[in-house]
């Protein structure tokens, strides 16, 4: 089901780093998430709600700016 407040979603398995990017164009990445805490996030109905109960609460983040992206990982989103 479609995320009315996730548009993108990334994971970086080398070093646990869960991509977000919001419908409102923020992204952030939080740090140190397990493998299985991501493919449990792909897999739930509501993204939202396994985010803000899951991951939110649970992992470090940074926010990250958008033009610091390289043109692979916005490659890689779409």
């Amino acid at each position: 089901m479609p995320s009315t407040v996730i548009a993108h979603k990334q994971y970086f398995p080398e070093t646990g780093t869960l991509r977000i990017v919001f419908v409102s164009g923020l992204v952030y990445d939080y740090k140190n998430v397990p493998a299985e805490v991501y493919e449990q996030f792909h897999a739930a109905f509501s993204k939202g709600t396994f985010f803000n109960s899951h991951i939110k609460p649970n992992y470090a983040f940074v926010k990250v700016d958008p033009a610091s992206q390289s043109s692979n990982e916005l490659k890689q989103k779409k």
